[in-house]
């Protein structure tokens, strides 16, 4: 199978990588069911990668819907050390107005309906997270921003809600008040995921609305959301480029790359084969 360096996961807006040369559809099977789309995976500035539409062809899958644990374990087993993350949010705060983006270094989970984890059916694992985005990816994202000319603004918190529905009112102020930056609907779990998987993430999260909380901004509409989007989408194609060659080749000083190191708990000799067999390209380093 064609191997590949860096994974771009493309949110709402961006379901293809512009620039993208010697390209190739794979389709990966995984122990956890079906990744969101065949990969494509070619070579962007040099580099090779592999782009995954995290909604599917058409926008066709609900946050809620989507299998995280296939999407970043294929990229896992494509070789990928490191991830850059693309999506669009709201804005909880009058700073970060729509285009602007954010590459958030928090996250606070408000999902009730997914999966997290790779660790189960037998094997006990826990992971460091208090830091959950790897500071070198997003050093990336941040001079990449820099470099093409765009509002990047490193740190912040992202609401993880889940959706599909946007916040009411009540909940979008609540977020304020725990000042929190922007809310969002996928990113946590492949943050938490990707974490488990010791690769590299980090997000760049496209401002598209102020939420439903700014006196005198209308409500928020798909509308709305889809015309920002447009605009977010071709600023976040140079982005991701000029990331993608920013991207050092040796990311050993990533806390990602061994951070199941320590992980497993579980008795080696009382986990069940069945789960070494589907854990092994993730964990058979340490069995």
């Amino acid at each position: 199978m064609a191997k590949a360096e860096i994974g771009i996961i493309g949110g709402s807006g961006l379901y293809n990588m512009d620039g993208l040369t010697d390209v190739t559809e794979v389709s990966i099977k995984t122990p956890f069911g079906d990744p969101s789309e065949v990969f494509a995976l070619g070579t962007l500035e040099g580099r090779k990668v592999a782009f995954l539409a995290r909604h599917g062809k058409g926008h066709r899958i609900l946050p809620s819907e989507l299998n995280f644990k296939a999407n970043i374990y294929a990229m896992k087993s494509l070789g990928v050390t490191s991830i850059l993350s693309v999506s669009a949010v709201g804005s909880l705060k009058e700073e970060h107005k729509p285009t602007d983006f954010v590459i958030p270094d928090q996250f606070i989970d408000r999902t009730f309906a997914r999966s997290a984890t790779f660790f189960g059916d037998g094997v006990v694992g826990h992971i460091a997270f208090a830091d959950p985005v790897c500071p070198i990816v997003s050093d990336v994202f941040a001079k990449a921003c820099a470099e093409v000319g765009v509002v990047g603004k490193r740190g912040g918190t992202y609401i993880c809600m889940e959706g599909p529905q946007f916040s009411t009112r009540a909940e979008s102020n609540l977020y304020r008040s725990w000042g929190a930056d922007i809310i969002g609907m996928t990113n946590l779990q492949e943050a938490k995921l990707a974490r488990e998987a010791e690769i590299s993430y980090a997000t760049l999260a496209m401002v598209t609305d102020y939420d439903c909380w700014r006196e005198g901004h209308d409500d928020v509409t798909i509308e709305q959301v889809i015309a920002v989007m447009h605009q977010n989408s071709g600023n976040a194609q140079k982005v991701v480029k000029a990331a993608v060659r920013l991207m050092p080749a040796d990311l050993s000083a990533s806390p990602a790359q061994t951070a199941a190191k320590f992980a497993i708990m579980t008795d080696r000799a009382a986990i069940p084969a069945a789960t070494k067999a589907k854990l092994d390209l993730l964990y058979g380093k340490y069995w």
